[in-house]
This record gives structure tokens, sequence and C-alpha cells, in this order.
């Protein structure tokens, strides 16, 4: 039994293990963080009170019914209920009742705020859809950005490498006479260097990684990572596209061009629910009441009789009724004028939002289009350049061994070629990250492959 329990404890403690140290990728970041995102729940809430005033607006369509009742002792002069005759003595008495209410017209204003609350429910849910379509960009970049730090550590710890190996070599030719001591102090000086970059980038890790970890809730942040993956750069259609393409195919999806052109029919239904209050309003009621007195009284021929039995007087004392309420409105202090006049208004300031939306868009677009292909030569540049840093620094190695250069020339050579490298992963996912913008803007999902 002991066996057991040490073996499924065992189990436990190597699932928490490796739970902890969970490499994330980004599609599981991009997830994660639209489903715990605190801005997000809030937008949540707001649809869930949207469809609440959807429910709202059907029940104001519905005749309404409601029931009363009350009881009540009075000592000294007083009036049956049952008889309307004054009496002097203690009396108990009863009313109850029903009353059911309807609005038949009110220039359609009920049917008008019951499709607004139907479009406010829609509105509501485009704006959480752009508030993630917004949260999955800034996870993006925060996580392209902890695997553009990670590669540039992996280069300055490849070099650092390198330069120990360079340092233990001028270490020899230095003590066998072959090259000067101040070569050897700046080959050390190189390696201190490269030393401070590391240590430097692997902050610089760590606070991307606590960046991402915020813009998903998460606090454990020493155990919070990506997946390691060098990626290159992807193929994409959306590169065959113009910025035309792109902007037209965005207008047929994108969630804030539908929350602008939702914000105008909502406009729109508020003018007519504005428009309806000059209609009268017609309505129809009907009441049901009851009452009950402990009052006997005395018949026609002077006999005292007592009083008839609580169930049987709301029989006997029931009554019923009906009719129509109609209201004309003439003159309000040119209230209903002014709201329709503020309503046209909301409109056209709606329309204009939205055609601002479409600017904004345009401009977006065009922008990530010409970041990528910016970033796209510059990437291709650093490509060109470090190959050449590269040759240049085998040439200086070579001239370095056999004497022909010294150690400050040559430090610089390789420190050239570190820059070139960082220089080029920098580009690499500043071009990976701009191409992702546009493909988003297309319509594709954020995928890294």
């Amino acid at each position: 039994m002991n066996l057991k329990l040490t073996i499924v404890l065992f189990l436990c403690s190597i699932g928490a293990i490796s739970a902890q140290h969970k490499k994330w990728t980004l599609e599981e970041c991009v997830a994660y963080a639209v489903e715990h995102n605190l801005t997000v729940e809030q937008y949540e809430l707001d649809l869930k009170n949207a469809q609440i005033d959807k429910s709202d607006a059907l029940g104001a369509l519905l005749p309404d019914l409601n029931a009363s009742s009350s009881m009540t002792g009075s000592t000294g002069l007083s009036f049956d209920p049952t008889t309307n005759e004054p009496v002097t003595s203690t009396i108990l008495s009863a009313n109850g009742g029903l009353t059911s209410s309807l609005t038949l017209f009110d220039g359609l204003r009920n049917f008008h705020r019951l499709n607004r609350a139907k479009l406010n429910a829609l509105s509501n849910q485009y704006r959480l859809d752009d508030l993630k379509d917004d949260i999955r960009l800034n996870v993006a970049n925060a996580y392209l950005q902890i695997l553009s730090n990670k590669e540039s550590l992996k280069v300055f710890e490849a070099q650092f490498a390198v330069t120990e190996q360079d340092l233990k070599r001028t270490k020899e030719l230095v003590e066998a006479g072959v090259l000067p001591k101040g070569d050897l102090l700046e080959v050390e000086a190189t390696a201190a260097n490269l030393e401070q970059q590391i240590v430097n980038t692997q902050n610089q890790v760590l606070i991307s990684r606590i960046n991402l970890a915020q813009l998903l809730q998460i606090t454990d942040y020493e155990n919070f990572d990506v997946l390691d993956a060098d990626f290159e750069v992807p193929p994409s259609e959306v590169l065959t596209k113009s910025p035309k393409e792109i902007f037209a195919e965005a207008l047929t999806f994108r969630n804030d061009i539908k929350f602008s052109k939702s914000n105008i029919d909502l406009a729109k239904k508020d003018l007519d629910i504005a428009k309806g209050a000059i209609y009268p309003t017609l309505g129809a009621f009907f009441n049901y009441n009851t009452r009950y007195s402990d009052q006997g009284g005395f018949n026609t021929t002077g006999v005292f009789v007592p009083a008839e039995s609580f169930v049987n007087q709301l029989w006997i004392n029931d009554g019923i009724s009906y009719g129509l309420r109609l209201d004309i409105p003439i003159f309000n202090g040119f209230g209903v004028r002014n709201n329709i006049k503020r309503s046209q208004i909301n409109v056209e300031k709606a329309k204009l939002q939205l055609e601002q939306e479409k600017l904004d868009l345009e401009t977006n677009i065009n922008q990530a289009y010409v970041d990528v292909k910016s970033f796209s030569k510059a990437y291709e540049a650093a490509q060109k350049t470090l190959e050449a840093r590269r040759l240049a620094y085998e040439y200086s190695k070579e001239r370095y061994e056999v004497g022909l250069m010294n150690a400050f020339d040559f430090s610089q050579a390789q420190s050239r070629v570190d820059n070139a490298e960082a220089e080029l992963i920098r580009t690499k996912y500043d071009y990976i990250f701009r191409l992702k913008v546009l493909e988003f803007y297309f319509g594709l999902p954020l995928e890294l492959k």
C-alpha cells in the first residue's frame, strides 16, 4: 500500500515539475491571453448586459400582470369597503386585485428598442472581437521579441566560446614569445566585453518573458518560458497582394469596421425611437378587484345577519374594470424635437467615425506594407553584411595567427561580426512580425511554422 502511494506521489511530482517548465507556443499564448485578459472579461460582462437589455426590450412588448392585497383593521368611525357605509365599531377588512396593462401603439418605439437591443448586443460582440484582435497582435510582438533576444543570446554565447579558444591560443603564443603581452590583454578585454553582452542579453530575455507573462496575466515569471525555436522567414501569399487588395479584403471582416458600422445602425435606431415620441400612445388596461369585511348587517326584516365567510365574500364582492387610454403629445418644451435633432447629429457622427476608421485602416495597411518591404530589404542587407563580415573575420584570423595583425585589429574584426549577427537577428524578427501584421490585415491567422 505504501509503495502504491509513493508511486502516485512520484508521478504527481513529475507532472507538477513538467507543468512548471512548460514551453509555450505562440498559438497557446494567444489563446490563453484572450481567455484570461481582464479587459476581455469586462467586455464580456458588457456583452451579457447587452443581452439582458434585449430581454428587457422584448418584455416591453408583452402585457404586464401585477397582484396586490392589503388587510386593514380600524376602530372608530370608518367605512365598510363592502358597503361603503360608515361604521363606528372595530372593523377588519381586506382588499385584493389583479391589474394588467398593454401598450398597443407608441409610435413603434418598443419595436425599435427591441431592434436596437439586438444591434447593441451585436455591436458589443464586434467590440469584444476587435479587442481580441489587438491582444493577438500584442502577444505575437512580445513572443517574437523573446525569440529575438534568445537567438541573440545564443550568438553571443557562441562568440564567447570562440573567444575563449582565441584567448587560450593567444596565451600560448605570448608565452612562446610570438605575440606581445598587449595582444593577450586585448583578447581578454574582448572576452570581458562579450561576457557583459551575454549578461545584458540574459536580462533582455528575462524582461521580454516578463512582458509576455503580464499580457497573459501570469505571475509565475520564473517558470514561464516560450518554446525554443529558430524560425526562418516564412513564405507568404500576402506578398503577392497590393495594398488596395489587402484593404478591400480587410473591409469584409475587420471587427473595428463592423463595430463602426453597427454604431451607425444603433444611431439610426435611436433616431427612430426619438421620432416615435411624436405620435400618440394608446394603451389598454384590465383590473380585477375583490374585498372582504368582518362586519355583519341587518336585513330587510330588521334581523342582524353575520358577515359572510371570507371565501364567499371574495366571490360576492369582486368586480372588473377595463378600458383604453390615449395620450397625445401636444407641447413638451421642444424636448421631442430637440431629441430628434440630437439623434440626427449622432447618425452623422457615426458615419464620419466609420469613414475615419476606414482611413485609419487604409493608412495602417499601407504603413504595414511599406514596413514589410523596407524590413525585407534590411534583412537581405544584413545577410550580405554578415557574410562579408565573416569572410573578413576569417581573413583577419589567418593574418592574426601568423603575426601579421595585432590583437586590437583582430578584435575589431570579431566585434564587427558580432554586430552583424545581432543586426541580422533583429532585422529577421522585425521582418517576421511586420509580415505577420500584414497577414493579419489580410485575414490570415497568427501562426509561426
